[in-house]
């Protein structure tokens, strides 16, 4: 690296922007993730500016102050031991570049460990419980006065029949909610019942559903999609304005459908996919195949389910 590059990343700031901008074009991580590190660091930042230290002599020992301050604040475990690996990943990252740390020997940041989370089991639906959730309607407001009411319109809604085809899918393949808003019609094959997904890391894979949620996608390509299409937008499911739909309205359409479902908890797309594989495993599924069709890199994320 130019030695004009390694004098910028003796800026707080420009390290910051220049790992973030790192992670994002060679790493490849999500902006969901990439906003978690940037406030897991731009907290660090803060908190060493407040302890009169420059970011670059900060040793384990600050680090472990600053983590016992977040534990002070009730902040959730799995957050401290994020922001813990979150720290060591960028400190590790000036050091490969050539950044020298300074603090005294012994107390590296490098070797900053995270506190032991509590092990926590994800939480799922019972089978009546997910059947309920898939036979509720998202409740939504009336969209015009020409249109029929009651089942029937629920049934004819283009809404109606995106929402139960995205609900179908989500449970039957076990996608996380950017993998679902991120397909496209041309990664569905109906005949097959399976579809291509791009996860974490931009691995893609094939997840496959059922007879149900290929019947619902049958339906909805069919009677509600092409109401809903604008131009050329490839995205399988689409807004009322005709785009891709994004992962927050993903989001508001499962937990409308939670709560018409009169379920007590609050219901996420991700509680489906922690469902999809809790009921396969239940029903003796192959981990490793449970753990191909999530997309996970390892078993032992898979195991937790077991």
């Amino acid at each position: 690296m130019p030695s004009a590059a390694r004098s910028d990343l003796r800026d707080p700031q420009q390290a910051l922007c220049r790992y973030l901008d790192d992670l994002r074009r060679v790493r490849r991580r999500s902006e969901h993730t990439l906003r978690n590190y940037r406030s897991d660091l731009r907290g660090f930042l803060g908190y060493l500016e407040g302890e009169g230290v420059f970011f670059l002599d900060a040793g384990r020992s600050h680090g472990r102050g600053y983590l016992a301050l977040l534990r002070e604040r009730d902040i959730a475990p799995a957050s401290v031991k994020r922001c813990a690996s979150t720290i060591r990943g960028f400190y590790g990252w000036l050091d490969t570049h050539g950044i020298p740390l300074g603090a005294r020997r012994g107390d590296s940041i490098l070797r900053l460990r995270h506190p032991k989370a509590p092990a926590r089991l994800p939480r799922f639906l019972t089978e009546e419980e997910a059947a309920a959730l898939l036979a509720a309607r998202p409740s939504r407001r009336p969209r015009g006065s020409g249109r029929a009411s009651g089942a029937e319109g629920a049934a004819r809604d283009p809404e109606a029949l995106r929402d139960r085809a995205l609900m179908e899918l989500l449970y039957a393949a076990g996608l996380r909610v950017a993998e679902v808003v991120g397909c496209d019609v041309s990664d569905l094959d109906l005949e097959q019942q399976q579809v291509r997904v791009t996860g974490k890391g931009e691995r893609s894979r094939i997840a496959l559903y059922g007879a149900p949620a290929s019947a619902a996608l049958a339906e909805y390509l069919e009677s509600g999609r092409p109401e809903l299409a604008s131009g050329a937008e490839p995205a399988l499911f689409l807004s009322r304005s005709g785009r891709r739909l994004s992962v927050r309205s993903v989001q508001r359409i499962v937990r409308r459908a939670g709560l018409e479902a009169g379920l007590a908890a609050s219901v996420h797309p991700h509680l489906l996919r922690h469902t999809f594989a809790t009921h396969m495993l239940d029903n003796a599924a192959d981990l490793r195949v449970v753990q191909h069709l999530l997309g996970h890199s390892s078993p032992d994320t898979t195991q937790v389910y077991t």
